[in-house]
């Protein structure tokens, strides 16, 4: 299945809340004045000419009329008002999008537009277009530099989804004729350092490991000093889940930071940070933290199947512009994969491909 066609059916929950907004908002829109009754003719005087009969007076459908049928939900239009654009600004809201770029985008939205009719496919094309435009210039893939090895720090709250991304990122990487090594750098969690280990087998990737408890930022020393010997391409290392309000966890990643640097100070060379959609505008706060404590370089979009707050990418792009590399919507290898703005943004609304 074509990674769009996934994409729109593992976002239903988003296309399908901004689809139910958008015909709600073309339902609220004031109904047309009802028909006034025409006056009785006056009865012929004999002899006198007949006046013609008055034309039939013709409204639009009122909206009972048009939700139970009286109009077909295509046809419906509503003129793009003032307060129209303020019902545009509380469905951007509503999907995540952060009220500051839901004000931006239902302004630009308005440009050209103000004062015309419009039906709901316009509507969603219009919005469509804004979110394209929005993500277009940070959707870039991660780069890949001559530098060997090329430290990539994977970096994120628990939960996130760090672990099952390296495992992609490095069979991906591995097919595509890099050697790529992996360091487990989740010392506290067995459950991670298993999960990477099961990724390494399925991608023919050495998994470097440590004794449960011991020291992750000496762990990346090591594998640092076993990539460079033995020629690797890419040095993936996990970190351990960490709360961004936990200042004990912060500390220990920017000591990691500190000891891959006294190897290579030009390391690490990207840090990839990974959000769950879920958490919604809380992605925020996780990159102003983690960007301040280990440098974040790009992110990496998880569990947009499961979420009806798909357009926090948007916001995000938005106040940051860091580049979004890819974006998950499954446990399958194929579905994490490289970041598209317009398809993103066209699966968002439920527009076709």
């Amino acid at each position: 299945m074509a990674f769009f066609q996934k994409l729109k059916q593992r976002l239903f929950k988003s296309s399908s809340k901004i689809d139910e907004e958008v015909d709600a908002l073309l339902d609220s829109a004031p109904a047309a004045a009802e028909p006034v009754a025409p006056e009785p003719a006056p009865e012929p005087v004999a002899g006198a000419a007949s006046a013609p009969a008055p034309e039939p007076e013709t409204t639009r459908p009122g909206i009972v009329s048009r939700l139970f049928g009286g109009e077909k939900a295509a046809d419906r239009t509503r003129v793009l008002d003032d307060a129209m654009l303020e019902s545009l600004e509380e469905l951007l809201i509503a999907a995540d999008m952060g009220v500051d770029t839901s004000l931006k985008l239902a302004a630009r939205m308005a440009e050209g537009r103000f004062g015309r009719r419009l039906g709901a496919r316009e509507i969603k094309q219009a919005l469509a277009a804004e979110v394209a435009a929005v993500l277009e210039p940070v959707a870039r893939p991660m780069p890949i530099y001559a530098k060997r090895p090329q430290v990539v720090l994977v970096v994120g709250v628990n939960g996130s989804g760090k672990t099952t991304t390296i495992g992609k990122l490095a069979s991906q990487f591995k097919a595509a004729g890099k050697k790529v090594v992996i360091a487990a750098g989740d010392t506290f969690r067995a459950a991670a350092v298993e999960q990477l280990q099961i990724w390494g087998d399925r991608a023919g990737v050495p998994v470097m490991t440590a004794a449960q408890g011991s020291d992750p930022a000496s762990l990346a020393f090591e594998a640092m000093a076993r990539a460079e010997a033995e020629g690797s391409d890419l040095l993936l290392i996990d970190t351990a889940g960490r709360l961004q309000n936990r200042d004990d966890l912060m500390s220990e990643l920017a000591k990691i930071v500190r000891v891959i640097r006294k190897r290579d100070e030009s390391a690490p060379h990207n840090t990839l940070l990974v959000l769950d959609a879920t958490t919604g505008q809380n992605a925020l706060s996780q990159v102003e933290i983690f960007r301040r404590i280990a440098d974040v370089s790009g992110l990496v979009m998880t569990k947009l199947d499961g979420t009806a707050k798909g357009g926090v990418l948007v916001a995000l792009a938005d106040r940051f512009g860091l580049p979004i590399h890819a974006i998950g919507v499954g446990e399958a290898i194929d579905d994490l994969a490289p970041f598209d703005p317009e398809e993103f943004a066209a699966a968002l609304t439920g527009l076709d491909a």
